[in-house]
């Protein structure tokens, strides 16, 4: 029986995640021996996997990195990690250089500079696996990199690596080490090659594995909207951070209201970005009409109810939460950006606008106000076929 080793950098609920487990869902048991490893020991998506795949980290927390409780434990993790096996004094001179060329970019990124600390700083895994994937950027791959053993290994890109702050000089050159790159769109491939062209011949598309009929199942089970409106209804799910650029959308409410639509717009999603949302919402005097009820367990109900599903992003990889809203059959107004227009078709599923308030703004108009649109292009957003589980077979070829 093949051995499989599997890292990731957190386990909460977020795209790349959800994506994981389902590729984790559809490795047989029979034939390969699956291992788990969360670098940081943390998410509370740790309760879906499958129960064949094996755990290996020694200590676990279950509360979500992006709540109170689970920022502090974080916090803590860090910290330690920094002390073991003296990481913050090997890992000094690296941090310091690449600190200093964030500066001179007027670019820091703090997650970015700690990856390679908190990998060096890691609990060791022993044994010799035939393959070791790294699912995210960063500590993952910098882990499998350096300090796993295994006959193949495989690293997954899922964000426009150059506008996400990656770069060599952070990585240190680890993708040299792997054997296969798998991007999740053609846009975040070309992206990546940006950074590594000589990794050209070990580069590939694989998509995102997705369970439709879960979704479609989940989406009928009790939740959704709770509250008493009685105009439409406009839901993004994503992340409250830089990333996701929500004030680009509270911006594009504030014209709604002001030209005297009635809608209500909800943000599902938990992130350092809350305080600062919150604060623009309540001087734009949109706290009744834009809301971030935060992360929920399950989105589906609440896609299914909503008139208008919006994805203004300033960038993406490919995004789970398109795939999920085109699955249920919700129109669809997202920003023109990388990741993006690769999932929707202009015209046909859905709009791509420009990634402003204005054009935002106007894309939800359009859309409200034109019912059969509308209704046109949910039903060509269901009918898509989204996911094909015969992508697996792009990574376990590689200890065929």
């Amino acid at each position: 029986m093949k051995k499989i080793l599997i890292v990731i950098n957190t386990l909460g609920h977020a795209g790349a995640e959800t994506a994981l487990l389902e590729l984790l869902r559809n490795m047989d048991p029979e034939k390969y021996e699956v291992s788990l490893f969360v670098l940081m020991g943390q998410g509370e998506m740790i309760k879906y996997v499958p129960e064949h795949v094996k755990i290996l980290n020694n200590e676990y927390d279950d509360c979500s990195v992006l709540s109170s409780e689970g920022k502090k434990h974080l916090k803590k993790y860090v910290i330690h990690t920094l002390m073991r096996r003296g990481t913050i004094f090997r890992m000094a001179p690296y941090m310091l250089r690449n600190l200093f060329a964030m500066i001179r970019r007027k670019d820091i990124r703090t997650d970015k500079l700690l990856w390679k600390a908190m990998a060096y700083g890691a609990e060791r895994i022993s044994g010799h696996y035939d393959l070791a994937v790294a699912y995210l950027e960063g500590g993952a791959t910098y882990y499998v990199a350096d300090y796993v053993d295994a006959d193949k290994k495989a690293a997954f890109v899922h964000v426009d690596y150059v506008r996400a702050g990656y770069n060599r000089g952070l990585d240190g050159d680890c993708y040299l080490k792997i054997d296969r790159i798998f991007a999740v769109s053609d846009e975040v491939k070309e992206s990546f090659l940006k950074i590594y062209p000589e990794c050209r011949e070990r580069a590939d598309v694989f998509h995102n594995l997705l369970n439709q009929e879960m979704i479609r199942t989940r989406a009928g089970l009790p939740g959704g909207f709770s509250d008493v409106f009685d105009g439409y209804r406009i839901l993004t799910v994503g992340r409250l951070t830089s990333q996701k650029s929500f004030e680009i959308s509270i911006e594009a409410m504030k014209i709604l209201k002001d030209s005297g639509e009635n809608v209500r717009w909800y943000i599902l999603g938990e992130g350092e970005k809350r305080a600062e949302l919150e604060a623009k919402i309540k001087e734009l005097g949109l706290c009744e009409d834009f809301l971030l009820p935060g992360a929920v367990e399950n989105p589906y109900p609440y896609m299914a109810q909503a008139d208008l599903y919006v994805h203004a992003t300033r960038f993406e990889g490919k995004s789970i939460a398109i795939q999920e809203a085109q699955t249920l059959g919700c129109a669809i107004v997202v920003s023109d950006c990388s990741g993006n227009k690769e999932q929707v078709v202009q015209g046909v599923d859905g709009l791509l606008c420009d990634f402003t308030p204005e054009k935002i703004a106007e894309g939800i108009k359009e859309l409200l106000h034109d019912r059969e649109k509308r209704e046109r292009f949910g039903k060509a957003a269901s009918e898509k076929q989204i996911s094909d589980v015969k992508e697996i077979r792009k990574l376990l070829d590689l200890i065929k």
